[in-house]
């Protein structure tokens, strides 16, 4: 067996959402913060990125975390969130799996009954409370970046669909926001190519018409991520969303991106940021939101704030994660697909 690469990395979901998050393996990235880190990765090490998502060893729905030592004193832990055309200053759905997976495999010791620690992700740092029970992490709850609304109630004229309503808002990536019924969408997992294929025309609008760039951070920019919502359809949700994970440039009547399998924690963030701002959601209050497949994050406004120009609220979020599997990648180096691949059956190729 021959292998110039060897990547450990524990498999872990969040409320349906994969979340791969390695171990060891990984090359030294400079930097003195994890912001630093991610962009030394992304100009120097993206390799690793398509290799852990694109086939053989992913698959257009699955996001990967590279475990990494905090720049902030702090921090216990940093981790930079991966998925198939960026690198996330932020995710909820992947702080729930690193932090389930540094905790059950003893990375980091877990107290029972709440262990808490703090994380930096590229966006900034997040304070975590896990809930233990019997070894196990039962829940994950974090405070998060500020979310704010830059955008509300534009009119986007998205090719294919006419013109629409839509917000745009940071939860820790921006996010085009529009109500799904105004593309005859229930949110349902059987409807997913239709959300992505939806989703991913109303983000190459709103690029387009709508481009915004974070006041504190001129590197993160967008929309680059897009997000319908939906009445609450069953007992015990306030809301539902499907969020897309963008797989690259819209092709009209093509699915270019995947559905994220969970409700989304940085878009969970973002749409209380809109409802907030709106008059809708209030301070302390619960937000319910499901996902596709009507699995739950909880978030909560527990203060406001001002990030620049922009009223801002800090949200927490909760969720649960679970370890599915521990796995070796190998790199042969006669392997003729060294950064992996993708196909257009499933990819935006």
């Amino acid at each position: 067996m021959r292998a110039s690469k060897v990547i450990t990395a524990i498999e872990a979901h969040a409320e349906g959402e994969g979340g791969r998050v390695i171990t060891a393996g990984m090359p030294l990235l400079k930097g003195a913060s994890v912001k630093d880190k991610m962009l030394y990765m992304a100009e120097h090490h993206d390799d690793i990125r398509t290799l852990m998502l694109q086939e053989p060893r992913g698959n257009p729905a699955l996001c990967c975390n590279a475990i990494v030592p905090p720049g902030h004193p702090d921090a216990e832990a940093g981790f930079i969130i991966m998925e198939q055309t960026e690198y996330p200053p932020m995710s909820g759905s992947n702080a729930i799996c690193v932090v389930t997976v540094l905790l059950e495999t003893g990375v980091i010791p877990m107290v029972e009954p709440i262990t808490e620690l703090t994380l930096e992700a590229p966006a900034g740092l997040i304070k975590v409370q896990a809930y233990c029970k019997n070894g196990k992490v039962e829940r994950v709850k974090f405070l998060n970046v500020p979310a704010f609304a830059v955008h509300l109630d534009i009119v986007l004229d998205v090719a294919g669909y006419g013109t629409i309503m839509a917000d745009i808002a940071w939860g820790g990536m921006f996010y085009v926001i529009a109500d799904a019924r105004q593309f005859d969408l229930g949110l349902t997992a059987d409807e997913g190519a239709k959300i992505v294929q939806a989703c991913e025309a109303m983000l190459a609008a709103s690029r387009e018409q709508f481009p915004v760039t974070h006041p504190l951070h001129s590197e993160f920019s967008g929309p680059t991520i897009s997000q319908l919502t939906a009445p609450p359809d069953q007992h015990g949700l306030d809301g539902v969303s499907a969020v897309s994970v963008s797989g690259g440039a819209y092709k009209p009547g093509g699915v270019t991106g995947a559905l994220d399998r969970s409700p989304c924690g940085t878009g969970t963030c973002a749409k209380m940021a809109v409802l907030h701002a709106k008059g809708l959601l209030a301070e302390g209050q619960d937000y319910v939101n499901g996902g596709p497949l009507r699995t739950t994050f909880t978030g909560r406004i527990e203060d406001t704030t001002k990030v620049g120009p922009y009223d801002a609220i800090i949200p927490s979020l909760s969720g649960r994660g679970w370890i599915s599997g521990m796995s070796q990648y190998l790199l042969d180096p006669s392997d003729p697909f060294q950064t992996g691949f993708t196909v257009g059956d499933i990819w935006a190729n």
